[in-house]
């Protein structure tokens, strides 16, 4: 087996490279059938979610494997590679196995759990079953994988212990009320009718919104929806096009946006013109952002900038304020530069400090040394926190799934909006209490991955069995015809007496060495024992390798016919 991947998620990456590095349907096709082209790759297959994006192939080098499949990621994303390589991680073989499988049981997820991994795989198979890159060692594994994460909903409680992203962006909405009481009588707009959006539709509905309403640039299947939700329950639903969901603002308490558009599908001044605000700070119940304080020389009243045109950095939720959003990838130099200013500059009397000078010029000191030996400043995932801004009741709650973001994060500073994304559900999820089943479901997957590797590494041997005993059969074959030559008296009885024996004897020699191989070949480090047989006994590796194409053959008619 040689299966590698090559990812990254939100265990590895910040929500900001992720969502940079998002493939759309085109981009996935074409990463796909370049990777097939590729020199190291025989296979491959591409999971692209909401939150992680993995290149999986089977390789025949695998360092010249890690390379090619980083390498195609990067130009595929448009995401730089000296910038994506350090949130990539690489699994190979066994431990790819043992990461897909945990994938597809909702380990993996950013809500443990979550049961919609599931059909994100079986799309994924499908999309290389169409394009033909998936071979036999991705088909099985997938379709296993598939299997495994069925087994572990149905036989443990992980879904106690995670929910759909949907249900947990909906909780973080509600702030820790009951959904159900939240939601009640609310009317909600849908934008997009994907997979995703449909599950957003679909859960809203059954928690009590009153009207839905959808929007899609497709309006076949936003009308598909809408209809899928007046016939399922109490809920009022309508299809809207996509111009009109600036309309639809206005009376709309709830937007779940998850779309595949590139650019933002709702801005900030979107938003605050469709509730009637104001997108500037401190105007229209836009609370003032406080920024760090500019510097004043003593010379003259006049206020003066960083040398380095860093912009003020909002003191709210998401930020550090002691430094590292501004700085984030500058050089070491610059970043010495604006500690030495940030050190020297007075603040005006009367100003608000929001951190202290020596303490923020420590820090940008610091992440100068980490630039320096790093080469890049690496981004917090985790900010220091700060004092929450008073901010009025909400009365408009948006829940943007998409990847990349739909909503203009900047909607967070309107008065009265509450918005979740994908960056704030990951950091909500970080603190989640998991289930005591994760543990169960932990010891499947061991299991099924050793079980796993046991099939593909016996049957690798297969063919040179196969071979083995195609070669017995025509040394016996041979030697009848050889029989009939110098016996030429013998009647049908007699012949087929001594072809039954001849057989039965070759039978009795082949099958303990045969079936003791494949037991061999199953244990880890077996893969040596097909090589040996083939010297052994001498065959032809053209004859093996025919048993193989067949075998493949035989197994992508099949996938094609149940896929």
């Amino acid at each position: 087996m040689s299966l590698l991947v090559v990812g990254l998620s939100h265990r590895s990456a910040p929500v900001s490279v992720l969502e940079r590095a998002a493939l759309h349907a085109d981009a996935q096709m074409k990463l796909l059938q370049d990777t097939v082209a590729a020199e190291p790759a025989a296979e491959a297959a591409v999971l692209a979610t909401c939150n992680r994006i993995e290149l999986y192939a089977d390789v025949d080098k695998f360092h010249a494997g890690v390379a090619e499949l980083s390498t195609l990621l990067a130009q595929h994303s448009g995401v730089g590679l000296d910038e994506l390589t350090p949130y990539l991680y690489v699994h190979y073989e066994d431990r790819a196995v043992h990461h897909l499988f945990s994938v597809a049981c909702g380990l993996d997820s950013m809500v443990v759990g979550e049961g919609q991994i599931l059909g994100q795989i079986k799309d994924s198979l499908a999309r290389a079953q169409e394009l033909h890159t998936a071979g036999r060692l991705l088909n099985d594994l997938f379709q296993q994988a598939l299997r495994v994460g069925k087994r572990a909903h149905s036989e443990t409680g992980i879904d106690r212990a995670g929910q759909s992203l949907v249900t947990f962006g909906l909780e973080q909405l509600a702030s820790g009320a009951a959904v159900q009481d939240w939601a009640l009588g609310k009317k909600a707009l849908v934008i997009g009718a994907g997979s995703m959006s449909s599950l957003a539709a679909a859960t809203l509905a059954r928690v009590g919104v009153a009207e839905i309403v959808v929007a899609n640039r497709t309006a076949e299947r936003a009308e598909r929806l809408a209809e899928i939700l007046n016939d399922g329950g109490d809920v009022v639903a309508r299809a809207v096009p996509m111009g009109s969901v600036s309309d639809e603002l206005t009376r709309a308490d709830v937007v779940v946006s998850c779309t595949g558009a590139t650019g933002l599908v709702l801005t900030a001044e979107a938003v605050a013109a469709g509730r009637g605000l104001d997108a500037q700070p401190g105007v229209g119940g836009v609370p003032p952002v406080p920024t760090r304080a500019a510097r004043v020389p003593a010379d003259h009243g006049t206020e003066e900038s960083c040398p380095l045109d860093l912009p003020p950095m909002p003191a709210t939720a998401g930020f550090s304020v002691l430094g590292e959003a501004a700085v984030a990838g500058m050089a070491a130099s610059e970043l010495e530069q604006h500690a030495a200013w940030v050190d020297n500059a007075p603040r005006p009397q009367g100003s608000v400090a929001v951190v202290d000078p020596v303490q923020e010029a420590d820090a940008i000191a610091a992440l100068a040394a980490t630039a320096a030996a790093l080469g890049r400043v690496p981004e917090r995932r985790r900010p220091e926190p700060v004092a929450e801004i008073p901010r009025p009741t909400p009365s408009l709650f948006l829940l943007d799934l998409a990847m990349p973001r739909d909503i203009d994060p900047a909607v967070h500073r309107l008065g009265g909006v509450r918005l979740v994304d994908i960056e704030s559900l990951a950091e909500a999820s970080a603190d989640a209490p998991m289930a005591a089943d994760v543990d169960q479901v932990r010891r499947i997957v061991a299991d099924e991955v050793a079980a796993f590797g046991a099939a593909l590494r016996a049957a690798h041997i297969t063919p040179t069995v196969v071979a083995l005993r195609t070669m017995a059969a025509d040394v016996v074959a041979g030697e009848i015809a050889r029989l009939d030559g110098r016996l030429p008296g013998l009647d049908d009885k007699q012949r087929s007496e001594i072809t039954q024996t001849v057989r039965r004897v070759v039978d009795k020699l082949l099958h303990a060495p045969t079936v003791r191989v494949k037991q061999l070949a199953a244990e880890p480090g077996g893969a040596g024992y097909a090589d040996a047989l083939r010297t052994l006994f001498d065959l032809d590796p053209e004859t093996v390798a025919a048993v193989s194409r067949a075998e493949d053959s035989t197994t992508d008619e099949k996938d094609r016919g149940s896929s």
